[in-house]
């Protein structure tokens, strides 16, 4: 990751947060996007106590014209993009039949439609420049199994993991782009842990179904985006790697 550029949406807390400042610690030049200027200048300030060079942009993912000047910003800053993680999201709990038109559009406008924002954005960027960039979306195990309560996230979040592999065959082929994806469980410390595990009784009805019996840390996923930008994942391209300690795959009845 020394002096390589990446921008990392959705980096002021949380996973995103995490990644940042695992990049940094590696000498990366680091661009955190978000919607308040404040949480992003204090995950800065944090941030730049280890090492590495960060930027921060306030960014709505919604608005292609501030993706767009994100892009410009950065390209300002540090020169070009090597990297992009696409992490923003948007998720409530609420019963598919109580779910309002704006909160469907909310959810779906933030994680599928920001993500595409983002890659399309960077991609023409890299395309016009010959650069052989990576995508990494973050999306969820339920993108497939799909989950109650999560009816506007689970759609949004397929539509990610059908933009990855479709992006990584298309932009793979004629622009040797690679794209891949992190489905990480439930992680401790972020946004969607809180909003989603609103009560120790629901906290612990979820770990029951996690075959090693804990939630994740930030700092594992991470480990894997690191991994995922690495020399050594050059040939990984249309990959979704799940990180929820065994859950999706638990239908144990004990």
């Amino acid at each position: 990751m020394k002096n390589k550029v990446v921008i990392v949406t959705g980096g002021s807390s949380g996973m995103g947060k995490a990644m940042a400042k695992n990049f940094a610690q590696e000498g990366a030049k680091v661009v955190i996007t978000g919607r308040s200027m404040e949480r992003l200048q204090a995950a800065q300030e944090e941030l730049e106590q280890v090492e590495g060079q960060v930027l921060c942009v306030e960014m709505d993912v919604r608005d292609p014209d501030k993706v767009q000047y994100t892009i410009e910003e950065t390209k300002k800053r540090f020169g070009e993009i090597d990297f992009l993680v696409n992490n923003a999201a948007g998720n409530f709990m609420c019963a598919a039949e109580d779910l309002s038109i704006n909160g469907w559009n909310s959810v779906v406008d933030i994680v599928l439609n920001g993500s595409w924002y983002c890659s399309q954005a960077v991609g023409k960027e890299w395309i016009k420049t010959g650069k052989k960039g990576r995508i990494l979306n973050i999306v969820t195990t339920y993108s497939w199994t799909g989950g109650a309560g999560v009816i506007h996230s689970a759609s949004a979040k397929a539509g990610v993991l059908a933009m990855t592999r479709t992006l990584a065959v298309e932009w793979g082929t004629k622009y040797g782009i690679c794209v891949n994806a992190i489905a990480p469980g439930p992680i401790e410390d972020t946004g969607g842990a809180a909003k989603l595990l609103q009560s120790e009784e629901a906290r612990k009805q979820v770990l029951k179904g996690v075959p090693l019996g804990r939630p994740g840390r930030p700092d594992e996923i991470a480990g894997l985006a690191k991994f995922l930008f690495s020399a050594e994942a050059d040939y990984i391209n249309g990959e979704c790697i799940t990180m929820d300690g065994g859950a999706w795959l638990n239908r144990s009845p004990f």
